[in-house]
């Protein structure tokens, strides 16, 4: 067979795979379409598919199968229309392809162009701090214009995760971290529960493979089990709430997604089998909008005349809907055989809601009009706004944390004295309360009465407190307050003051050099400001400034200097006073313990296929890597070189998704003759004075050394936290499965 012949075999399969795609996505679309719609879908899918036409995706496959696909996902998983359709077949073009986007303009119109626009990445960002950052940043910003924008993103996203097998490893990591840490906090956000379920899985089948199969495998083999028992616990329901409220009535059984189980493995330190509450029953009900939330609660009343409630299990998200529009009402009941089911009571407006988030939220606008409800989406995108305003230059990895830590949480209800209800992110305090008022009300802020009581401006917000904020105009914002407050608005408010006042010092600081200079050396200060800040050992001139107003600088050193002209010369033998005399010196109990030094041989570790002697790394203290965890590179910002992590260190998804461009692939050699330290979590029953020798003897008995070990414990419950010593992660393994033999044991897991 020529080569000719096998390129057009190769070339009529593609057309076959292409217009196949196509015309699902053509099904998919809701009927009918208008003219404009269907001319508009055709001349984008034509334009994407020759733009494309050369390029493939690491699969091998054409290109344009990713728009396409993404298109699909936007109408038949969210929900989106026309629009978006054309706008998400584009979405790749401008930044990838030869075509502008002016001719974008020109043929679809400005809408379209925005969201294109949106949705393509910046340009020249091999200098950037973090490309992610600010592409997302961009997006975020062109969102308040147009949500779609976000929305295609996010379908974009998942059909890049869904097709990830074809890239490498590392750049896997990455973009579960990136995913992780951004993406499936902004789904949950939008409301795209099954988006933000499926971004969870994903990244953690890419990051803990092995927990992600072990429990993968464990739910394909009680699954018969579980149909049954919701079978059971479904029967006496479905009859009795079709009696009281109609026909309407659906129960169905929604297993929990492998992330929360894994999740509720790893933070309430149990087994798989002790895990009872694998699903939850859904209630959905078809009433119209006016009688929802009287509907609700009579199927609530219809399930607890059944089974036994669990009254603190009670979550009201009807009455108080939740930032993502999502209603519901849920509840835990005892169910046959002794075990806790979860059930969500909820209709099939608010279902559709819970499933397709935003891009639900608009057909329900009216209805929400007319009951007078708080538009959440809405209150979201001015947040937003809001978040994007008040970091204003900033960059835009502060940007994307501040986003993350106003944005992503969870949230908090509070009152006014007047009881207009404010929600904060959790964990917000009084001071961020005072800031959501009003930036000067913020600054002021002296006291604060918390349910009539007088309470610290750091007390931390409870659901439900009504808050009232004494102010003093004298008063100013204090260093120490950016340790009182979570909130973008309150922490870059805090923070402008902050330079407004130290600006005011450097001024004074400045007049005072002025003088010095003069008397001693008749010198300027502009020519000579920046060496005498880095000779006092100051970062910049601001601040040596302000230290000299504050008294903090011994300027009886400009001594050590004599005038050659304009500029100060320093004198040969001189040395520069320390810096910050006034500042206190940390105890020595205050002193970060010493890492075990790593005897290893370099030459066994791998930094982007190259021996580890090329560079001057070390071990990461945060996750302290054993040999045979999977790991990456990061080359710090400071003199501290390259640091090696583990793939699941509590600092890897920050690092992997804001600073992609300092991480490199880094790989265990065949051997490595190291001592690591690694730290795991013992809990069990409290079995009396032998337990700590029964654990030390069975570590010691597989030749392990143990570095440190604490352990405490009340009512008859242990909790020990043992360093030790090993050569890698087969040997710790060992040791974990060792002490998980013993009965009195009931969880040994590895500290991240």
């Amino acid at each position: 067979m020529t080569q000719e012949y096998s390129a057009e075999i190769e070339d009529g399969r593609d057309t076959a795979l292409i217009q196949r795609a196509y015309r699902n996505l053509l099904k998919c679309m809701p009927a009918p379409l208008n003219k404009e719609d269907k001319h508009n879908i055709r001349a984008a899918f034509e334009l994407a598919a020759k733009a494309h036409q050369q390029q493939r995706r690491k699969s091998g496959e054409p290109y344009i199968l990713h728009p396409i696909e993404v298109a699909r996902i936007c109408v038949e998983e969210i929900g989106l229309g026309p629009t978006a359709v054309v706008c998400a077949l584009l979405h790749d073009v401008v930044e990838d392809t030869e075509v502008t986007l002016k001719e974008i303009h020109a043929q679809f119109g400005e809408r379209v162009a925005l969201i294109v626009d949106g949705l393509t990445k910046l340009d020249s960002l091999h200098d950037s701090e973090s490309p992610q950052a600010e592409n997302l940043t961009k997006v975020l910003r062109t969102m308040l214009s147009d949500v779609r924008v976000v929305l295609i993103k996010m379908a974009d996203r998942l059909h890049n995760l869904r097709t990830i097998k074809s890239m490498a490893h590392h750049k896997q990591i990455k973009i579960a971290a990136e995913t992780s840490s951004i993406y499936a906090p902004l789904a949950h956000r939008l409301g795209l529960y099954k988006i933000k379920t499926e971004f969870q899985d994903i990244c953690l089948k890419i990051s803990h493979p092995d927990e992600y199969h072990d429990i993968a495998e464990k739910l394909a083999q009680t699954k018969r089990a579980r149909e049954q028992y919701i079978e059971t616990f479904k029967q006496p329901l479905q009859k009795a709430l079709e009696e009281q409220l109609g026909s309407g009535v659906r129960i169905i059984g929604r297993p929990k997604s492998i992330y929360s189980i894994w999740n509720k493995i790893r933070t309430k330190q149990v087994d798989f089998e002790d895990i009872y509450d694998l699903f939850a029953i859904r209630i959905i009900l078809d009433v119209p909008p006016e009688r929802e939330k009287m509907i609700c609660w009579q199927a609530y009343a219809v399930v607890t005349d059944f089974y036994t409630p669990i009254p603190e299990r009670l979550k009201d998200w009807i009455t108080n809907p939740k930032a993502n529009g999502y209603t519901s009402l849920h509840t835990s009941v005892m169910g046959p055989q002794g075990r806790y089911v979860e059930v969500q009571i909820r209709t099939e407006r608010m279902d559709e809601i819970a499933e397709r988030g935003f891009a639900a939220h608009w057909k329900y606008k009216g209805i929400r009009r007319m009951r007078n409800d708080t538009d959440v989406f809405d209150n979201w995108l001015n947040q937003v706004r809001d978040t994007l305003e008040n970091v204003g230059a900033a960059n835009a990895v502060e940007v994307l944390i501040n986003l993350q830590s106003d944005l992503f949480s969870d949230e908090v209800h509070v009152f006014t004295p007047k009881g207009e209800m404010r929600i904060l992110p959790e964990g917000a305090t009084a001071l961020d309360f005072a800031f959501s008022i009003h930036s000067d009300v913020g600054c002021t802020c002296r006291a604060v009465r918390v349910n009539n009581r007088i309470e610290r401006i750091s007390y931390v917000l409870k659901n439900g407190d009504q808050i009232q904020v004494i102010t003093d105009k004298n008063q100013r914002p204090a260093e120490d307050w950016l340790n009182f407050v979570i909130s973008s608005k309150a922490r870059n408010r805090i923070r402008s003051a902050l330079k407004e006042e130290k600006r005011q010092l450097a001024a004074l600081g400045r007049e005072i050099l002025e003088r010095k200079l003069n008397n001693m050396h008749k010198c300027p200060v502009e020519e000579n400001a920046d060496m005498l800040a880095k000779w006092y050992g100051y970062h910049n001139r601001l601040e040596f400034f302000s230290a000299i107003a504050l008294e903090q600088v011994d300027m009886s050193g400009l001594k050590s200097f004599r005038p050659d002209g304009q500029r100060l010369v320093e004198i040969e033998g001189e040395k520069a006073p320390i810096p910050h005399e006034n500042e206190p010196k940390p105890a020595d109990g205050n002193l970060p313990a010493k890492p075990l030094k790593h005897q290893v041989n370099k030459a066994d570790v791998f930094i982007n296929g190259e021996p580890g002697t090329y560079y001057a790394y070390s071990f990461a203290t945060c996750c302290n890597p054993v040999q045979g965890d999977p790991i990456f590179a990061y080359v710090t910002a400071n003199k501290e070189g390259v640091k090696i992590h583990r793939t699941t260190c509590p600092n890897a998804p920050f690092l992997l998704a804001n600073y992609e461009y300092r991480v490199m692939k880094a790989e265990w050699g065949a051997t490595v003759k190291a001592d690591f330290i690694a730290a795991i979590l013992v809990t069990g029953i409290d079995a009396g004075p032998g337990v700590i020798q029964q654990i030390t003897d069975r570590i010691s008995g597989l030749g392990i050394n143990i570095r440190s070990f604490s352990i405490t414990g009340e009512g008859g419950y242990f909790e020990g936290r043992i360093s030790l010593v090993v050569a890698n992660t087969h040997q710790l393994n060992q040791a974990i499965l060792a002490l998980k033999s013993f009965k009195f044991v009931a969880n040994v897991s590895r500290m991240e």
